[in-house]
């Protein structure tokens, strides 16, 4: 019962959203509304289960329910809106039938993805509980401290090599708008994966040290960590323009403090992501101008010259946000008879792979998913490592679409829901104290990054992001029996829903 409830308020709101759609705007009177409320009304059943109570803050479901409104249902709709849309392409005659072919598209693999997510978060009948993790405080502390003297070490011979901060953040002024072959940062990605894995030790020391002390769990004091948090993660790594490294080194932050000190409401959680969002459409003019958004902002021009970078809000909210132009674009591409282009087979995936393997190494490392999307986008041979190419972020939809068209969308999602419900299950069998609950809130960044995102940013995140903080958190804890680590009669994360008309419960911290 309770879950048909959701999905009538999830049918009731898409309704009348896209109502209030046709009403303001004469151009979504269109067959391709029809799809893309189906999509919202699927996904949304998610979102709706979050705001209820009926998933936990950070059950992956809930997170990629509150994700995919936006993605699959209200960003087509705003482009049309908005009429807003790629630039540099030969666009279709009309974007609503391609938005609303993608819909259907999408709305086939919801389908799949919601069966094989219920089927991958069932316990096995008789499957005994894991082993769990206990945190050893010491050795965790002394494996920081030595991972956050060499990370800081190698971030000051950084900031020395490009002449201290000024010269560094110089650099990457001068890298803006370059093939990432002639950046300023080439090949240094290793020497990255190590220096800018401070914040994450830091905060991995202070959730140790918090446990054990009161003070570190009030809210001064979190709060505190947290803004000293945001500052360090500028200082390695958000000076190179990358908001990602960022945002999602916040996300880890916050489900540390939710999940190992103490849990925090759906109230913080939304404001927190109001001023994510703020952060993201500010930051985004030093990315696209480095160190001249100061001369441009004290001239005046911040609103024009962010029109030509797509530096706007709009961009934000449809670029950077959503994949809906993007995904329907190669949809229309790769469904013209005449199309030159030729299916990668997996080829984005084997480019994303080589990534690993320096360039000095493997000069002639096979071409990432670039490649083949700046030829689906523009014609074979129209790709140039050094001087001209698509940045362009693709989604997984977008990416299986590059190396097996269409008909695969439906297919990706099927794994995609086989992940989510296998996290989930997962997520349902740690208890607490144990130290993996440290590193879920990445793994859970993982999983809505497959749908977002590409697999060469997937890979880079689970290498640099995580591959530091991995070896840590290892070395710091022991494996347990699940029962040994918090006593037998520890309950499991599991969000439980109260009975109908109960009060409704938090998930234990």
């Amino acid at each position: 019962m309770a879950m048909l409830t959701s999905l009538l308020i999830s049918l009731s709101l898409c309704t009348l959203t896209v109502c209030a759609f046709l009403v303001a705007s004469a151009p979504m009177a269109h067959w391709f509304v029809v799809p893309v409320w189906l999509c919202g009304v699927l996904i949304g059943r998610d979102a709706v289960d979050w705001f209820r109570g009926r998933l936990s803050l950070f059950d992956p479901a809930g997170i990629i329910g509150l994700i995919g409104v936006h993605f699959f249902f209200l960003a087509p709709l705003l482009h049309v809106a908005w009429d807003g849309w790629m630039g540099y392409v030969e666009p279709p005659p009309d974007w609503r039938p391609w938005l609303g072919g993608m819909a259907v598209v999408n709305a086939a693999g919801l389908l799949l993805y919601r069966a094989a997510r219920e089927h991958g978060r069932r316990r096995r009948p008789g499957a005994a509980d894991a082993a769990g993790r206990e945190l050893d405080t010491t050795r965790l502390l002394v494996a920081a401290g030595c991972g956050m003297a060499v990370s800081g070490g190698l971030q000051v011979w950084v900031y020395a090599a490009h002449g201290g901060i000024l010269g560094y953040v110089d650099a990457f002024t001068r890298s803006v708008g370059l093939p990432e072959s002639q950046s300023a940062f080439a090949g240094m990605g290793w020497i990255f994966t190590l220096s800018e894995s401070f914040p994450i030790l830091a905060m991995l020391a202070f959730a140790a040290v918090a446990k054990r002390m009161r003070i570190g769990r009030t809210w001064a004091v979190i709060l505190v960590v947290l803004i000293g948090y945001f500052a360090l993660k500028l200082l390695f790594g958000g000076l190179r323009g990358n908001r990602s490294n960022t945002i999602w080194g916040l996300f880890w932050a916050v489900g540390i403090v939710h999940l190992w000190i103490r849990p925090l409401s759906k109230r913080l959680i939304i404001a927190g992501l109001c001023v994510l969002i703020a952060f993201m459409y500010l930051y985004g003019f030093y990315k696209g101008l480095g160190a001249d958004v100061v001369a441009v902002y004290e001239a005046g021009a911040l609103g024009e010259v962010g029109q030509k970078l797509d530096r706007t809000f709009e961009g934000m909210v449809l670029g950077d946000l959503a994949r809906a132009d993007v995904q329907a674009f190669l949809l229309y591409r790769l469904s013209q008879p005449d199309r030159d282009y030729a299916y990668a087979w997996g080829r984005t995936y084997l480019g994303a792979v080589a990534l690993l393997i320096p360039r000095q190494i493997w000069p002639e490392r096979p071409p990432t998913k670039v490649q083949e999307g700046t030829e689906a986008q523009f014609g074979v041979g129209s790709y140039d490592e050094d001087k001209w190419n698509s940045s362009k972020v693709y989604g997984l939809a977008g990416e299986t679409m590059l190396n097996f068209g269409p008909l695969a969308v439906a297919v990706a999602y099927l794994m995609f829901g086989a992940v989510v419900g296998r996290l989930q299950r997962f997520h349902s069998r740690l208890r607490p104290g144990d130290a993996r609950l440290l590193l879920y809130p990445f793994v859970l960044n993982l999983c809505f990054t497959i749908l977002l995102n590409d697999s060469d940013i997937l890979l880079f995140m689970v290498v640099k992001e995580g591959l530091v903080p991995l070896a840590v958190v290892w070395f710091g804890s022991r494996a347990v029996l699940g029962a040994e680590a918090t006593g037998s009669d520890a309950r499991p994360l599991a969000f439980v829903p109260a009975p109908a008309g109960a009060p409704s419960g938090r998930e234990p911290a």
